[in-house]
């Protein structure tokens, strides 16, 4: 009885989480304006009308511009960070670590703002260049997390025996440790991409008169005429937010096993 309403629990959850999700392909190819059932008949030309917005175009470049750029430099930078927590003990390190840590748990309406003034005291220009710098913000520790863990299972001793034979450092780590955490690489740039193209908030506010397609979702809310192109948008993006963390998922699986191997089975 007790595994049966667990399983019931679980089941509503996951239905109250996801049946909004699920609506949106339902409302995309509704021939109707009005979201609510019945449906009017099928139809596409939504997503024709979404292909033919060219103020959603650029908005579309605009995002991919960001979430390429902030993918990018996240994980240049966790890769750096990683290596020397995994790798290194200096002072300050759990401090260094906690800052890096920290836009996890800080709101991003907070986050947003306080860029937002750092940036303009400092006289710096709002446009996509500001985005990428908060994105790339509230993608490093996720991208961190992700790498921590890559360079965390890697055998120490793969290393040594590059020292031993005849390796520099730079040597050893650029043919030896980065194919080995190679897949945690693309692992994080995926999962930084994703969370970058989806991300509104610090976009809303560091964008300036540039549109990214999460805020022009929110201004084309206000029309009603506009929403079912809106839900085809919805599906595209919901679909390609699955593939994309389904394939850094299977990186990150492919990472763990892969240095699972090389450490069972020594160089061989």
């Amino acid at each position: 009885m007790r595994g049966g309403g667990l399983r019931a629990y679980a089941l509503l959850y996951l239905l109250f989480l996801y049946a909004p999700i699920l609506l949106l392909p339902i409302f995309a190819f509704n021939s109707g304006t009005i979201i609510a059932f019945p449906l009017q008949g099928l139809t596409s030309q939504w997503f024709e009308q979404m292909w033919g917005n060219a103020t959603l175009r650029r908005a579309l470049g605009n995002s991919l511009t960001i979430a390429l750029s902030s993918a990018v430099l996240a994980t240049c930078l966790a890769i750096f960070a990683a290596r020397a927590s995994t790798r290194y003990r200096f002072p300050g390190k759990g401090g260094a670590l906690g800052l890096i840590m920290l836009p996890l748990i800080l709101p991003e309406i907070i986050v947003g703002i306080s860029l937002l003034v750092v940036l303009l005291a400092a006289g710096v220009q709002l446009s996509i260049l500001t985005v990428i710098i908060g994105h790339t913000l509230i993608c490093m520790p996720y991208a961190v997390a992700i790498m921590t863990t890559a360079f965390s299972s890697l055998d120490k001793s793969l290393e040594e025996a590059a020292y031993d034979l005849g390796e520099t450092k730079w040597s050893a780590f650029r043919l030896v440790i980065l194919p080995l955490v190679m897949p945690g690489i693309i692992s994080a740039m995926l999962m930084s991409f994703t969370i970058s193209l989806d991300e509104f908030i610090i976009a809303f506010f560091l964008a300036g008169n540039e549109p990214t397609l999460p805020t022009y979702i929110f201004s084309q809310l206000r029309f009603p005429k506009s929403i079912p192109m809106i839900m085809a948008l919805g599906t595209v993006l919901v679909m390609m937010s699955i593939l994309l963390l389904a394939v850094a998922e299977y990186f990150r699986r492919r990472g763990a096993a892969r240095t699972g191997q090389s450490s069972s089975g020594g160089l061989l």
